[in-house]
């Protein structure tokens, strides 16, 4: 079996999270997909509507992806031995 390189999958988790969350304030600022703006402001603390507010939305969102998957992979890389 191989190993998952547990900061690869971080990143990579960490990336989409961000595309993510830029691509929902943006889409939010043009008025489409209404509902899933208010579900990432109740779940985000810091997540708004504003450019500060996806800004730091893409910054909590990737930190909390990052750790996340890092604790997915070394999960995953315990239970191969």
């Amino acid at each position: 079996m191989n190993k998952l390189n547990p900061v690869a999958f971080g990143g990579a988790g960490a990336i989409v999270a961000l595309a993510g969350m830029l691509l929902l304030g943006l889409l939010g600022n043009l008025g489409l997909y209404m509902g899933a703006v208010e579900m990432m402001q109740a779940w985000h603390m810091l997540f708004s509507l504003t450019i500060g507010g996806i800004i730091a939305g893409m910054v909590e969102g990737a930190v909390i992806a990052f750790i996340f998957f890092w604790s997915f992979a070394w999960v995953y890389n315990q239970l191969l031995r």
